[in-house]
């Protein structure tokens, strides 16, 4: 179910449905965020854009930005081989690479409800023998709203809560919405798109594009996902009214034994758009089983081994690159200044920061 493009607003009987969907978007925050030009005075910086998630959804000393609340998770993950005709990263020989990794829900407040967004993310570090990373930070969606940084904070400030509600203008809402057509994918996913029971069941998509380049410099564009071997009916519902349903589920699952997720590489054809996360690639496109992700134990996020981790998504072994999508050097920095503060804001307190203060909302 896809909306049409329009210049116009919409008629009044869709912009309480729209206004759902933008929140739905708004928790998608600090995934992409930054444009280029920040010595320009009027220009978007990693900066104001952190400044602007933080207006959004209040700070909260001492946590991620965005996807504040989640939970820390490793494992290793099992190649089979098949990506080395595509990469040379060592990741992808065969064999076991070790990983630490960390789900979580979108949002900067980590006293959300899970059920409260329905995109969930993964993020992981794979660290290669040879001591080079890859990091990656992917979310269950199979594309994102928007294709550029600009667009991106111009959908923040539409989403902004305002003072007099503490939810967002729908007239702001509308208006973004008529004047970004490019959001149709996405609005459609978020249309039918409900909060899962756990995070073990979730599909989870690079959304943006990069590049492999094999042992003879080939270059070839690709996007992965994680794909889960679990599936919604092994698990037990959330009981009513708990708020944190997914750590505990989780917990259970591991406690049970190894949580695994196929890695499935997809490979572009000549023409397909590398520089825009809001458009998908055709169904038809060669896609390859890299291996297994095996995740066999969690930890709180306050002391397990993701809390210090920034999931830059341009940290890459040799073998893999960034592609031209903008959105890639935007997450690069935003989540550069957010680990910034998020740390700066820890060593204040003292032994394990388990407990931290109410937000304090940016004026």
């Amino acid at each position: 179910m896809r909306d049409s493009p329009t210049t116009s607003a919409p008629p009044h009987h869709r912009i309480g449905a729209w206004l759902l969907i933008g929140g739905t978007v708004l928790t998608t925050a600090g995934v992409f965020a930054y444009a280029g030009g920040w010595l320009t005075p009027g220009r978007l910086t990693p900066e104001r854009l952190v400044n602007q998630l933080q207006d959004n959804a209040g700070t909260f000393a001492g946590f991620r930005r965005n996807h504040a609340k989640g939970v820390c998770v490793s494992g290793w993950f099992d190649s089979n081989g098949a990506a080395q005709a595509y990469s040379a990263a060592q990741v992808f020989a065969r064999g076991r690479t070790p990983v630490e990794g960390r789900f979580a829900i979108p949002g900067g407040n980590p006293y959300a409800a899970d059920s409260s967004v329905p995109i969930r993310s993964m993020a992981l570090r794979f660290t290669q023998a040879n001591g080079q990373q890859w990091r990656t930070g992917m979310n269950s969606m199979p594309v994102f709203a928007v294709g550029t940084p600009g667009a991106f904070f111009a959908q923040l400030q539409a989403t902004q809560p305002t003072a007099a509600t503490g939810k967002p203008d729908p007239a702001k809402v509308a208006a973004f919405f008529a004047a970004h057509p490019e959001t149709g994918p996405f609005r459609a996913w978020a249309k039918t798109a409900k909060p899962s029971a756990s995070y073990a069941t979730e599909s989870y998509w690079s959304l943006n594009a990069f590049v492999f380049t094999d042992a003879h410099g080939k270059r070839q564009a690709v996007r992965w996902r994680m794909v889960p071997e679990a599936t919604a009916a092994d698990g037990v519902a959330p009981k009513a009214g708990d708020a944190d349903y997914l750590a505990s589920d989780l917990g259970l699952r591991l406690a049970q034994g190894p949580q695994r997720w196929k890695l499935q590489i997809t490979l572009a054809n000549p023409g397909d758009p590398t520089n825009d996360a809001s458009k998908a690639w055709p169904d038809d496109r060669r896609t390859i089983d890299a291996g297994t992700l095996v995740l066999e134990r969690t930890q709180p996020q306050d002391s397990g081994g993701c809390r210090d981790i920034n999931f830059d998504p341009l940290v890459l072994p040799d073998g893999i690159a960034g592609s031209d999508d903008p959105l890639l050097a935007a997450r690069s920095a935003a989540y550069a200044n957010s680990y910034l503060r998020r740390t700066s804001e820890e060593a204040h307190w003292p032994g394990t920061p388990a407990i931290r203060p109410q937000p304090e909302h940016q004026p």
